[in-house]
């Protein structure tokens, strides 16, 4: 993995790849979190992908593990699985390349076990939600790149069998919200920070994350 691409995208983004090996010792630090299936990861500069997909990596590890002999619950926690991952990155190439690394990751995984029974819908849906979660933006800014809209994130939850939408601002999640008489209180008295979503939508069949549009 080449760490450096080019002297003017260093100068310019300050862009340096990280190595395999640190990327493997800072995802050691949570081996608990990143093999969770649900559990969800948002790289700030995430450059072309390289840690989201050693996230995503071990996530399909444990789906392979708890699901290979059972089509629909691995299709159902795939679905889990690559909502859980997101990346912001202000260079537009950076961010094609992630989408495309982690969409042909799942792909080929996907495919090793379900060859004969591809569903064509899973696999739209996979690639919608992965355009939405990698996103191309100025974390610093809390900006879309180019534009004065705010990043904006999907939060994708399993109902049952169906698949709910809701999307938040990356300045909400990161804000505490104010709520009438004080923000509510956790067991241990500390104010628990809930974020108020500025869009949701209709529930839809988990393989058909697309149509929540």
């Amino acid at each position: 993995m080449k760490q450096v691409k080019s002297r003017i995208r260093v100068s310019e983004f300050g862009e340096v790849n990280t190595s395999k090996t640190e990327i493997n010792a800072m995802v050691n630090l949570v081996e608990h979190e990143a093999s969770r299936l649900d559990s969800r990861f948002l790289e700030p500069a995430c450059g072309d992908g390289n840690f989201l997909m050693e996230v995503l990596n071990r996530k399909l590890t444990t789906l392979v593990k708890k699901f290979r002999c059972n089509k629909y619950e691995f299709e159902k926690n795939s679905i889990i699985v690559i909502g859980s991952i997101y990346g912001i990155e202000i260079l537009k190439d950076n961010v094609q390349c992630a989408r495309n690394k982690l969409y042909r990751r799942f792909c080929m995984v996907y495919q090793r076990y379900f060859r004969e029974d591809i569903n064509k819908e899973l696999i739209q849906s996979v690639e919608f939600i992965i355009k939405k979660n990698i996103i191309l933006g100025d974390f610093v800014t809390f900006k879309q790149k180019n534009s004065s809209n705010p990043i904006t994130f999907c939060e994708w939850t399993l109902i049952e069998q169906k698949l709910k939408r809701r999307d938040f601002t990356l300045m909400d999640l990161l804000a505490c919200t104010t709520f009438e008489g004080g923000p509510p209180i956790s067991d241990n008295g500390e104010p628990i920070i809930v974020p108020q979503p500025i869009k949701e939508y209709s529930l839809v069949n988990f393989d058909e994350a697309y149509k929540a549009c």
